[in-house]
């Protein structure tokens, strides 16, 4: 029988973002939540953080993690946002708005090698009603990632994915600012998934028109959200 003491609590569990990902907030109330259930959690936001004996949860993080940083902990979990093996890489909730979809999957699964293709412990889904914006988006990921971390928790002993299948799939690639460039040529109707993903403080809508560049910003009418 596998030796699990390390599971029962306090635990060690170590939560790890390594940049100021709009993830943050949700993985500092993360560690509130692990800790008011017992366990002892810690936020690392860099590598040289991250303690040993316990879980690490791996949240929107940039950086690869290495060999020796994973070997510190029995299991090492990452939170990806796509229906994998399909839409690996970054961004992948983003990119399945563009796309249209009404629903975002959510995933925990083991960290490995080669990114995105740990065993899948978990899969869920968000149902979207079209008209969220990136703040209403990201904090449905964000609970759903909360959610998901607690429900791997909560278990009475550590539980373990499915191999992913190997099937040929989109490697999402990472987007920069230049990606929220508004056509004029097309309506809002036609661009509004991109007004959906648009940040409005770190990459803002923007066109080129007669020589001069102009941004765009979209909010939701907060007297319209009153009236509500």
């Amino acid at each position: 029988m596998p030796n699990y003491d390390w599971w029962q609590k306090p635990r060690k569990i170590f939560v790890v973002v390594d940049n100021d990902s709009w993830i943050l907030p949700f993985a500092e109330q993360l560690v509130k939540r692990c800790s008011a259930d017992g366990d002892d959690a810690t936020l690392c936001r860099t590598h040289s953080d991250v303690g040993e004996g316990g879980v690490a949860f791996y949240l929107g993080c940039l950086k690869i993690t290495p060999p020796k940083v994973l070997e510190r902990n029995y299991r090492n979990l990452v939170v990806h946002a796509s229906d994998l093996p399909h839409g690996r890489g970054f961004s992948p909730w983003t990119y399945a708005v563009l796309e249209g979809k009404d629903e975002i999957p959510v995933c925990l699964i083991e960290a490995a090698d080669e990114v995105d293709t740990g065993d899948i412990i978990y899969k869920d889904w968000i149902k979207l009603d079209g008209n969220e914006l990136v703040t209403d988006l990201r904090n449905l990921i964000g609970e759903k990632t909360i959610e998901l971390c607690q429900r791997f928790l909560a278990k009475d002993k550590p539980v373990f994915g499915e191999p992913q299948k190997e099937v040929s799939g989109i490697t999402y690639k990472r987007r920069y600012p230049e990606d929220s460039k508004i056509d004029v040529t097309k309506t809002i109707e036609e661009q509004f998934n991109l007004f959906r993903v648009i940040d409005n403080e770190k990459y803002p809508a923007f066109f080129d028109y007669m020589g001069r560049r102009y941004k765009l910003l979209i909010a939701p009418d907060e007297q319209e959200t009153e009236d509500k």
